[in-house]
């Protein structure tokens, strides 16, 4: 394990039971809380997003706007929020997807990207992957191209992964941290 991983999975706290028994929320305000530790954070991720050739970053509400916002200023990069169905004004574009037990929309301004632009998603957990998936298929179409996803952690046992692989097109998926 690396220095990073070190700090920044020191920073995380478990929670017990939370949102429901059985299960342990991984909570990053700690982590957030502690400028050393966020600005690593914030760091890896803007060197991630450089280097994947990103012109703009997006953050997948709510936790992905708290670090995709920091990581596009340290990029110097532009920053477009994905919101959940009706947060955002004006015209928009949607993509609904599958949950556990039903379904949900994010949406986007479409305008705000273009085919010149390259698009890092990025986001605090992969879990299962269908934010994540949803929104590549949203950045697509928009009309631009996915430079790749970015997260703080992923919960492996949870196979988002398996199921954002083949909505990557050989794009990178990038996990700081792996539990």
């Amino acid at each position: 394990m690396t220095g990073i991983e070190e700090l920044l999975l020191s920073r995380i706290r478990d929670v017990q039971d939370y949102p429901e028994p059985g299960v342990t929320f991984k909570d990053i305000t700690p982590l957030l809380a502690d400028p050393a530790a966020f600005t690593v954070l914030t760091d890896a991720l803007a060197e991630i997003s450089v280097r994947s050739g990103a012109t703009k970053i997006v953050g997948l509400e709510a936790r992905g706007f708290i670090l995709g916002a920091p990581v596009a200023v340290r990029a110097g990069l532009g920053f477009i929020p994905v919101r959940k169905a009706g947060k955002l004004p004006g015209a928009t574009l949607g993509q609904t997807y599958d949950l556990e037990y039903g379904s949900a929309e994010i949406e986007v301004h479409a305008e705000d990207l273009s085919a010149d632009d390259r698009v890092m998603v990025v986001d605090d957990v992969l879990a299962t992957g269908g934010t994540a998936e949803a929104s590549l298929q949203l950045i697509r179409r928009a009309g631009a191209r996915v430079a790749g996803v970015a997260v703080l952690m992923e919960l492996g046992f949870l196979g988002g992964r398996a199921r954002l692989e083949p909505a990557l097109e050989g794009a990178p998926l990038e996990a700081l941290l792996k539990v």
